[in-house]
């Protein structure tokens, strides 16, 4: 398992830090950038809406994400091994 990494980060002007695992934080970015968002306001808007401790609430939009990719993924196939 992967040490944590603290991250600073700004929320509404506030610097705080998150601790997230490497591979979390990747794809935490890789997200920002698709959505053309800073890490700050992607940060933001998941801060807005968590219940529970950033540093989960960020491991949680990951999760949802990589659960989204992966059910399109799966639509996709199941339509290629439709018979014609």
């Amino acid at each position: 398992m992967s040490e944590l990494v603290k991250h600073s980060v700004s929320i509404s002007g506030h610097r705080t830090s998150i601790s997230l695992e490497p591979e979390f934080w990747d794809l935490f970015t890789e997200y920002a950038e698709q959505a053309d968002l800073s890490l700050n306001a992607l940060v933001t808007e998941i801060d807005a809406t968590r219940t529970g401790n950033l540093s989960s609430a960020i491991r949680l939009f990951v999760l949802h994400h990589l659960l989204q990719e992966n059910e399109k993924l799966n639509d996709r196939l199941s339509t290629l091994e439709k018979p014609s």
